[in-house]
């Protein structure tokens, strides 16, 4: 299994999809930078540190700076975890390479595990890097929370969408074609990502009851489906202690618009996000092993 994670990290890191995900992230972060610098430079209250004001406009511009990172943030760590193993089995069995590998004494279930942990790592290894650049970035041109349990909590639903989505995608690739699985993966996920945008907008509109609960019931289920999405929203609301601003502060203006949630996740969905990941995960673990290659 151990040659199989190697042979899985050697092959993402020759991919040209890992030196795109690099590109994009050097040339994200250097515009990500002179955004701080611009939104830091403008803060009105720079100075007026003792005024309680001027503090909480200072969060709000961190608050602003951080949220638009870690957007980004999500969309690399999903286009990396997406488009590095949605051909993993059905690729590798047009292509003969499961063919040659199988029939020696290798379980399938090695196999299997050994391709999940060497994406899962490479995967957890970059979101933690991407995390810490967007961090460093941040706190140079304004506040950022530097409690050490609530970055670690935060750090860890950041990255929860990496097995997650891998999960799937692998799973997808023992149904579907290599091209049909990735097509698949980017749709579902993107599902998942309007089901937040909704979310957001039902929180600010001014809708009936009726409309509001309608609303509510579809990105439930639109998170229950694919809660990717729905996790980074749990990362935001504990990196910026959200539910403590709840009910305090205006969430409809300034800075705090971003992250305007028409509900919080709740501890029973991260639960369930990772029951998701494991039964998804035996799923694909399963069909695999029945698949006729």
């Amino acid at each position: 299994m151990r040659t199989i994670l190697a042979m899985t990290w050697k092959e993402m890191l020759r991919k040209k999809v890992m030196l795109l995900t690099l590109l994009l992230t050097v040339v994200f972060l250097i515009a990500f930078w002179f955004v701080a610098d611009t939104v830091g430079r403008n803060d009105p209250n720079t100075g007026t540190l003792g005024n309680g004001n001027g503090l909480f406009m200072q969060y709000m511009n961190g608050a602003f700076i951080l949220s638009l990172g870690f957007f980004f943030g999500a969309f690399v760590i999903a286009f990396l975890a997406i488009f590095s193993s949605f051909s993993v089995i059905a690729g590798e069995a047009e292509q003969g390479v499961m063919q040659a590998l199988l029939p020696r004494p290798l379980p399938r279930w090695k196999w299997y595990l050994g391709r999940w942990l060497g994406f899962v790592t490479l995967g957890t290894i970059y979101a933690l890097i991407l995390f810490t650049a967007i961090l460093l970035i941040t706190s140079a041109h304004a506040n950022v929370p530097r409690d050490a349990a609530v970055l670690v909590k935060s750090f860890l639903l950041f990255a929860s969408v990496v097995p997650l989505l891998i999960s799937v995608s692998m799973l997808g690739s023992g149904l579907f074609s290599a091209l049909g699985n990735g097509v698949f993966m980017t749709m579902l996920y993107g599902a998942g990502f309007l089901g937040g945008m909704v979310d957001k907008l039902s929180g600010s509109l001014r809708l009936e009851d009726d409309g509001l609960k309608v609303l509510n019931n579809l990105t439930g289920m639109i998170s229950m489906i694919m809660p990717a999405d729905t996790l980074q929203r749990r990362m935001t609301v504990e990196l910026f202690s959200l539910k403590d601003l709840n009910g305090m502060v205006s969430m409809n203006s300034g800075a705090l618009t971003l992250m305007n949630f028409n509900s919080f996740p709740s501890n029973t969905f991260v639960v369930y996000a990772v029951i998701y990941t494991v039964v998804i995960f035996g799923l694909g673990l399963l069909r695999f092993q029945r698949k006729d290659l």
